[in-house]
């Protein structure tokens, strides 16, 4: 097992130096799951919740958030993203979202891509929590990343969805 970047000698937390890595193109993709009832993804599909465009809504959010990720997990760098796309599927017990960030830089964007996914499906509860305070969040895991010293990765497996 290799060591914890962000631990110094004395097991103190720190930002990671990239100062001398070199820039490349990287990119990240995760995805998501929101688990509710089939009231509720008939309401979302036929846009009748009272909050208004659910998933229009949440691909800001989650585009948002991608951007920010840097204030929310305190030694995250912050980054020039290139890119960020929210995409959503309706699945039989609920709704998959898949975020895909770029970038340029010295350091990846799996951060951003889970946060992404994260708050995109926290949107989703937060404008259908009326119809279903029940919905589950879960999981929330990288998909793929590429770039960078090492290298591309690719998830083993698909979650199990139905």
């Amino acid at each position: 097992m290799t060591s914890l970047s962000h631990l110094d000698a004395q097991g103190a937390a720190h930002m990671v130096d990239v100062s001398g890595k070199a820039d490349s193109v990287r990119e990240a993709v995760a995805e998501g799951f929101i688990a509710m009832t089939p009231e509720v993804i008939a309401a979302i599909r036929a846009g009748d919740i009272k909050k208004g465009d659910v998933l229009g809504t949440a691909r800001i959010a989650g585009i948002m958030a991608a951007k920010r990720t840097s204030d929310l997990i305190p030694l995250c760098h912050p980054l020039p993203i290139a890119s960020v796309s929210v995409e959503f599927d309706y699945l039989g017990s609920g709704i998959r979202v898949e975020t895909r960030v770029r970038t340029s830089g010295k350091t990846g964007v799996e951060m951003e891509a889970l946060t992404a996914a994260s708050v995109a499906l926290l949107t989703v509860y937060d404008m259908a929590k009326a119809l279903d305070k029940g919905m589950t969040i879960g999981p929330v895991r990288l998909l793929a990343k590429s770039g960078g010293n090492s290298g591309d990765w690719v998830a083993e497996r698909e979650t199990d969805r139905a």
